[in-house]
């Protein structure tokens, strides 16, 4: 046995920890100060070439070592994005006749908001006006967005100012019955390029977390379109069956009456 590795086996109690560095350069002298954690040590070499050498074999398994650990956080924050985005709701309020909701948000200049909501009726046979008015308004009174007469909406916009954002829900022009609103909103802090994620998987599960929170967006909306097209439909389809039902009554009653008339009018008098 070379006199390097038997002083390797030597100071670290064991073939294992030197089995990488089998290929020691022979003018190298061994190590001084080698750490079992970290894999690193200091040698004595008589040439560039031959201590390059050596720190390319001493380099290998700390770099094997980093790319694992950078998967591994990779998949951490996946998961994470994956857990928060599931236990996340949509908002759910019910709007009363006459009435309005609001809402606000902090925001900071540069920062992005977006608001998206549907108009919909929980109960069978509520279906009807779903229309209701929205509205943004700024911390100077601006309005950031305004629609009247809607029932769905999708609203981004930058902010300008900092302060409060003023989102309002009203049914104020519609008394005949409640409605229940579903809405999300989202919001993107702004990052100047120089303070970004300087890694790119950061950046990259950025955008992943940012995409299945539009996809979950966009799964809520659809439930409540297709409550609210049921609703539709089941209402449509009792209003038919009560105006058949309407109608035979109607039929029925017609015809006794008929009967009734022609009996009275064929019926022979006669006078005692």
């Amino acid at each position: 046995m070379p006199p390097e590795e038997a002083a390797c086996e030597t100071w670290a109690g064991g073939a294992g920890l030197c089995h990488e560095l089998v290929n020691w350069p022979a003018p190298c002298n061994f190590l001084i100060g080698w750490s079992r954690a970290t894999r690193q040590g200091v040698l004595e070499c008589n040439s560039r070439s031959h201590r390059e050498t050596l720190a390319r074999q001493l380099r290998l398994p700390t770099a094997r070592r980093t790319a694992i650990a950078m998967f591994l956080l990779t998949a951490a924050k996946l998961l994470l994005s994956a857990s928060l985005l599931g236990s996340a709701v949509a908002h759910n309020i019910q709007l009363p006749a006459h009435g309005r909701e609001c809402f606000h948000e902090n925001l900071h200049r540069d920062d992005k908001m977006t608001v998206t909501f549907q108009v919909g009726d929980r109960e069978f046979g509520g279906a009807g006006n779903l229309e209701i008015d929205f509205w943004i308004t700024n911390p100077v009174g601006q309005y950031e967005a305004f629609e009247k007469s809607t029932s769905n909406g999708d609203f981004s916009f930058e902010a300008k100012h900092d302060g409060k954002y003023v989102y309002c829900f009203g049914n104020e022009h519609w008394g005949a019955s409640s409605k229940e609103v579903s809405f999300n909103v989202h919001g993107i802090v702004y990052v100047s390029e120089a303070d970004g994620p300087q890694d790119p998987l950061d950046a990259e599960v950025r955008k992943l977390s940012e995409m299945l929170e539009m996809v979950k967006d966009e799964q809520g909306y659809i439930v409540v379109r297709e409550r609210t097209h049921r609703n539709t439909a089941e209402s449509t389809n009792a209003r038919v069956k009560w105006w058949n039902l309407f109608v035979i009554g109607i039929v029925i009653g017609e015809s006794i009456f008929q009967v009734w008339w022609l009996r009275r009018f064929f019926e022979v008098k006669r006078v005692v």
